[in-house]
């Protein structure tokens, strides 16, 4: 078949290893739809049943683009990391896939060269529903994700990369969250930003950890990390580093653009903020005036590394939070930023477990190129992100 290779969950055998182990874990009824990259995907998402999922083998899928409506449905890289090129093509004017209602969940792909004429076209563009997105890559891209403001949309991101945004689009983001209910963004990587932000989420409730969102040597994204209308934002165990050539000095912006009503909160721990060049920059920034009201917040354990300034307080400052030198870091430059092991920050932070907000303790750290590894807790905790 042009499309692939249907089977129902009863017949694995032929498949790889990857398929078997995937027949076992479908809902009964379900199928697997295998493709190559010389079949048809919009084809295999029209004919996909609700509890199917698609099985793309490795290779490049070009102008390959689709929409799924109203299932639930797993679209899966197996044999190694398929590559989805967008070569002009799009859906409806919107992204290479465009996802309405259901749950889905996209696992091990890769999408390049997002183009649409309006110059908002996404690699994925989410308009109601669930999403969870894992171990994929989204590169040249005008929205490497780019969700709608349905109020109950949930978007989990974890253990991928985001990086290369394009010149010729004017405001380019890596990650465009609209005003949804839910945002999780966990392990992944974000570098290569260009005008417009790394990361930015109107949700109600955000919840980032343990990634590094450093824009790094030819990057000039603007913000790193923005929540324009506030929200609840826990925010644990991330690197969040401008380039020299940032527009923006702010690395981490919340509630500029006011908002709706909603219940505000910024919850900071062991993050390490690190703005490398000679311009100061503003490591967290909260517009408390444009809210209209003020910000329950806690910062506890982080590090501010270079030059700059913040929105601390004396008691923020007696949570183990520590401005330090770029020097004081392994090799900023070659993207190693735990503290030196002579540093003598090295033990300084608070123990998050004996602090009263217990979902600022950090159980993971960041591990390159993309993804989390278990934190044994230490005996003296330090600031930032990494203790090992």
């Amino acid at each position: 078949m042009s499309m692939g290779v249907r089977r129902r969950a009863r017949a694995g055998a032929g498949l790889v290893l990857a398929a078997v182990l995937a027949l076992a874990l479908l809902p009964a009824g379900a199928a697997v739809i295998v493709l190559t990259p010389s079949g048809n995907l919009s084809q295999a998402l029209a004919s996909a049943a609700d509890g199917d999922e698609i099985q793309l083998l490795a290779g490049d899928y070009r102008g390959q683009v689709g929409v799924i409506e109203r299932r639930r449905l797993t679209l899966r890289g197996v044999g190694g990391r398929p590559v989805l090129h967008a070569e002009g093509r799009h859906a409806e004017g919107k992204a290479m896939l465009v996802l309405r209602g259901g749950d889905i969940r996209i696992e091990n792909l890769e999408f390049r060269g997002a183009r649409v004429p309006d110059g908002n076209g996404a690699g994925i563009r989410l308009e109601s529903g669930r999403l969870q997105v894992v171990a994929c890559a989204f590169f040249d891209n005008q929205n490497g994700i780019l969700t709608s403001n349905a109020p109950d949309v949930e978007l989990h991101v974890q253990d991928s990369e985001f990086g290369r945004a394009p010149a010729g689009t004017r405001l380019p983001h890596l990650l465009y969250v609209g005003s949804i209910a839910r945002f999780t963004l966990l392990g992944s990587r974000f570098s290569g930003g260009r005008n417009g932000h790394l990361v930015k989420s109107r949700a109600r409730v955000h919840e980032v950890r343990y990634n590094q969102l450093v824009d790094g040597p030819g990057g000039s994204a603007a913000y790193e990390l923005e929540f324009p209308n506030g929200g609840l934002a826990t925010v644990v165990g991330n690197v969040i580093g401008q380039s020299r050539d940032s527009s923006n000095p702010a690395l981490l912006s919340f509630g500029a653009e006011g908002s709706d009503g909603r219940p505000h909160g910024l919850f900071l721990g062991n993050n390490s903020f690190i703005n490398p060049g000679l311009r100061p920059g503003y490591f967290v920034r909260v517009h408390e005036a444009a809210l209209r009201q003020a910000v329950p917040r806690v910062l506890q354990n982080n590090l501010f590394v270079g030059l700059g300034v913040g929105d601390a307080t004396l008691d923020d400052l007696a949570r183990g939070n520590f401005i330090a030198a770029p020097a004081m870091l392994q090799d900023a430059e070659g993207w190693r930023f735990a503290l030196a092991p002579e540093s003598w920050l090295r033990g300084r932070g608070v123990d998050p477990a004996l602090q009263p907000r217990a979902e600022l303790l950090p159980t993971a750290e960041f591990v390159l190129p993309a993804g989390r590894r278990r934190l044994h807790p230490p005996a003296r905790w330090s600031p930032g992100a990494f203790q090992e």
